[in-house]
């Protein structure tokens, strides 16, 4: 009985909080809550709980600007000629003898940093072993991604200078 008055000064406060929210009206995709403007539109009264509306982004409307690659042939149908072949086939060439250097310097750095499967701890993997089984897999891993990259590129190598 100690609180008994309190239980009158909740139940104010739950009334004056269910009205807190006027009446809403659904107007097509808008949502209102002057009656007056709900009533000349025709709008529905929304019932249940609290009603939250949350504007979208305006969607931008300007035009699109698509690129194209220029053409070097007259149309998109006809064949390249044997002299810009070559040209793109010496291109591509070195772009693959640029890709197999890099892939092996990387692979040449894997296998120094793996030390033939006993590379050196670092300084938190003192503490916990787990770490540096966990980097040890790693680099196993990625000296097998590697190799399988330079028998990639080599392979496309072959292919470039087989035609």
């Amino acid at each position: 009985m100690k609180y008994a008055f309190l239980i009158p000064l909740a139940i104010a406060a739950l009334a004056a909080n269910s009205h807190a929210q006027s009446r809403i009206y659904r107007c097509g995709n808008t949502y209102t809550n002057n009656a007056a403007e709900a009533q000349a539109k025709g709008c529905k009264l929304m019932e249940g709980g609290n009603i939250t509306v949350v504007e979208g982004t305006r969607v931008n409307s300007a035009p699109v600007r698509v690129a194209t690659a220029p053409q070097t042939a007259a149309s998109p149908g006809q064949r390249v000629g044997p002299d810009d072949q070559r040209e793109r086939d010496v291109a591509a060439r070195g772009i693959l003898e640029a890709e197999l250097k890099k892939a092996e310097a990387r692979r040449a750095e894997l296998l120094k940093e793996y030390n033939n499967g006993e590379p050196e701890m670092l300084g938190p993997e003192h503490r916990n072993h787990q770490k540096y089984l966990d980097r040890v897999a790693e680099l196993k891993a990625g000296i097998a991604r590697t190799d399988n990259d330079i028998a990639g590129i080599k392979r496309e190598l072959g292919r470039v200078t087989s035609k």
